[in-house]
C-alpha cells in the first residue's frame, strides 16, 4: 500500500475537527463570546499545524519534491514536542477545574493514551525514516489519534443531539471499524504491517476499560499527583 494520498484524508480531518468543535470552540469566534482558556486555543492550534504537516508531507512526496518534504520534516522535531505540552497543559488545566477529591485516572484515561501514541508513533516514524512503508503508517497514526475527539463531539452534537452514549458507541465504532479496514487491506504487505493492528487493539483495550467500567482506581493516585503540579 501507498499512502501519498492520506493528505486529502487529513483534510477531512480538519473538516470534521470544525465541525465537532463547532458549537464548543469555534462558533464563540462569531458570537464574541470569549470564556474559552488559552490551553484550548494553544492545543487548537497546534492540532491544526500537525495535521496541517500531514497534509502537505504526502503532497509533496506525490510530486516528487522529496527535498523538500525532507526539510519540512525537520519541523516535526520541534512541533511534535510543544503539541505534547499543548495536550498536557489542556488536561491540566481541566483537571483544575474539578475538585481534588474528585479526581480520578478515569478522567485523564483517552488524553493519557493519546499523549503516550503520540510519542510512540512518531518515535518509530523517526527511527523508521528511511523505511517509507512504516515511516508512513506511523505518520498517519499520529492524526488519527486526532479523530477521535472530533467524531465524538461531531456524533454528539450535530447527529445525536446531545444523547451522550450512543454518539460515543457510534464513533467507537466507527474508528475500529476504519482500523479494522485498513489491517484487511493490508493484509498482504510485507513491512509495517503490524502498526494499524497495534493501534486496533489499544483502542480496543482502552475503549473496553470504558464500556465495562473496568476500574483503575489504583492509578487515580498518579491523577491527582498530576493535577497537583503547578502548570497551569
Amino acid at each position: 500500500m501507498t499512502f501519498d494520498k492520506s493528505g486529502y484524508f487529513f483534510i477531512a480531518l480538519l473538516i470534521l475537527a470544525f465541525l465537532g468543535f463547532w458549537q464548543s470552540y469555534f462558533s464563540k469566534f462569531v458570537t464574541g463570546i470569549n470564556d474559552t482558556s488559552f490551553y484550548f486555543h494553544f492545543h487548537a492550534v497546534m492540532m491544526v499545524l500537525w495535521v496541517s504537516l500531514l497534509i502537505i508531507q504526502p503532497i509533496l512526496v506525490r510530486n516528487k519534491k522529496l527535498h523538500l518534504h525532507k526539510r519540512l520534516g525537520k519541523l516535526s522535531y520541534i512541533l511534535m514536542p510543544v503539541m505534547l505540552l499543548s495536550v498536557l497543559l489542556i488536561l491540566h488545566s481541566a483537571l483544575n477545574a474539578v475538585p481534588p477529591d474528585k479526581i480520578s485516572f478515569d478522567m485523564m484515561l483517552f488524553p493519557f493514551r493519546d499523549f503516550w501514541l503520540l510519542i510512540i508513533a512518531f518515535v518509530i516514524a523517526i527511527r523508521y525514516r528511511q523505511n517509507v512503508q512504516i515511516h508512513a503508517r506511523a505518520m498517519i497514526i499520529t492524526g488519527l489519534v486526532f479523530i477521535e475527539p472530533a467524531l465524538f463531539r461531531f456524533f454528539n452534537h450535530m447527529i445525536f443531539k446531545d444523547m451522550g452514549p450512543v454518539a460515543a458507541f457510534a464513533a467507537m465504532f466507527l474508528i475500529l471499524s476504519l482500523l479494522t479496514t485498513l489491517v484487511v487491506l493490508e493484509r498482504k504487505q510485507k513491512s509495517g504491517r503490524w502498526l494499524f493492528p497495534s493501534f486496533l487493539v489499544i483502542d480496543i483495550i482502552v475503549y473496553s476499560i470504558l464500556i465495562f467500567e473496568i476500574p483503575l482506581t489504583f492509578l487515580d493516585p498518579v491523577a491527582r499527583w498530576f493535577a497537583a503540579l503547578p502548570l497551569t
